[in-house]
């Protein structure tokens, strides 16, 4: 799924983005703290990373996306989270526009000690947030909150739809 246009990117990356906001809408900010073990990372710290990313990753080929940087700490509150995601999701979607043009997908970046082209960076970064928004959906179930269904319905949307859930 390497993009070829920014046309390509955009129909991407807009479900995306809208994909990642139902998740983030379902957080509250008790199951911020949610961890599968001692170890792990929180609930909070996964939606923070996966927001952080996006400038982390984007500004290493010249894009300026500002907030939030790298190194914020992860915000008291899951409206703070989903405020800053919107923010730097949608300043993502605006600089790939008006910044670069499809032949801009062909420039190579230096990625984390490799060389990648701006396509496949636009391809992992999509992937990176598929990734943790199943990290998160485990979370919130051990935290107890309904899951949105993303690509199809979740267990408790199967009545809106008028079916049973599948057995397991």
């Amino acid at each position: 799924m390497m993009f070829r246009s920014i046309s390509d990117f955009s129909y991407t990356w807009e479900p995306e983005i809208e994909r990642t906001q139902k998740i983030l809408k379902h957080m509250t900010n008790a199951s911020m703290s949610q961890t599968v073990d001692k170890e792990g990372r929180t609930l909070g710290r996964i939606a923070w990373h996966l927001t952080t990313s996006i400038p982390e990753m984007m500004n290493r080929t010249g894009l300026k996306i500002t907030r939030p940087g790298p190194e914020d700490p992860v915000p008291a509150t899951a409206r703070e989270v989903f405020q800053a995601y919107n923010e730097a999701a949608i300043a993502l979607m605006s600089q790939v526009q008006s910044e670069w043009t499809d032949a801009s997908l062909d420039l190579v970046d230096e990625m984390y000690g490799e060389h990648w082209k701006r396509s496949k960076t636009l391809q992992v970064l999509v992937f990176h947030q598929i990734h943790h928004r199943g990290q998160m959906t485990v979370l919130m179930r051990q935290a107890g909150l309904q899951i949105p269904g993303i690509f199809g319905p979740a267990r408790q949307e199967w009545a809106q739809w008028g079916m049973e859930p599948p057995k397991v």
